[in-house]
């Protein structure tokens, strides 16, 4: 997980090829451990789940965190909590990531004020599922340091907030719970692809897994489907979920290079 690298003024900042999924308003996030000054306290903003990862914006213009990245690798011991008194939860640990701004690791919990807590969080497991196949484990021991991207960024055209219509290898995000989208005006778009692969393996927007797969689209949503059911989140038990050891690492952009606008 990295602090400040996605963001830019007051809208979310995605890299080339990276899709948003899922948006939640209204959306409570803390930190528990040994934390420095900019992740202490609670803070209110907007969920993303994307093809590459979980980004959380603070909606406060003024705190020191104005967002952080997850990629679904840096996340494991993920639970969803269904208390009888109170919101419904996600919680579970981050693990920082090289050049990420802080170092070890930390517990998170995000609180859903509206609800929806159970579908995102089962959505989220359900990309991290798919995604996982297209990590490489030789980066599970020895990570990439990160580098900023060397390019700028500008506003990001509808296919990076919109997911794909027929789904991802046959599963539908739950838009239906979930049916807003982010303002146009504020999703923001690196020119260079994400340092690691997302739930369809390539830089872009194309994507064919819901309908007229080739004999290769067909084994990987096979073995897509065979990892959710060996993984993550029992349908009867949906409140405890399993992420796997982590496989790849972000590098994500330091906080000046994700504020300042290129010209």
């Amino acid at each position: 997980m990295a602090l400040n690298s996605a963001h830019a003024g007051k809208g979310v900042l995605i890299y080339s090829g990276e899709s948003i999924i899922l948006f939640c308003d209204h959306v409570t996030m803390e930190f528990g451990g040994q934390l420095p000054a900019e992740m202490r306290g609670s803070k209110t903003g907007r969920l993303y789940l994307t093809t590459h990862r979980m980004i959380f914006n603070n909606k406060e213009s003024k705190d020191s965190l104005q967002s952080f990245a997850a990629p679904f690798f840096s996340l494991k011991a993920v639970e969803l909590e269904q208390p009888v008194f109170g919101a419904n939860y996600i919680k579970g640990v981050v693990k920082a990531q090289p050049g990420g701004g802080w170092t070890g690791e930390a517990k998170f919990k995000l609180t859903f004020k509206h609800g929806g807590a159970i579908e995102f969080g089962q959505a989220m497991l359900k990309v991290a599922s798919l995604a996982s196949r297209n990590m490489n484990s030789s980066f599970q021991d020895a990570p990439p340091p990160y580098t900023p991207p060397a390019a700028g960024w500008s506003q990001a055209p509808p296919p990076a907030y919109a997911p794909s219509a027929g789904g991802y290898y046959g599963w539908v995000p739950p838009t239906n719970t979930f049916p807003d989208r982010p303002p146009a005006d504020g999703v923001f778009m690196y020119d260079a692809p994400p340092p690691y692969p997302g739930i369809s393996g390539q830089n872009g927007y194309g994507f064919t897994g819901a309908t007229g797969m080739s004999a290769a689209d067909a084994k990987a949503q096979e073995a897509a489907q065979s990892a959710a059911q060996s993984g993550y989140y029992d349908p009867s038990a949906p409140q405890y979920a399993y992420v796997p050891p982590p496989a790849y690492s972000e590098s994500p952009p330091s906080y000046d290079a994700a504020t300042k606008k290129s010209q």
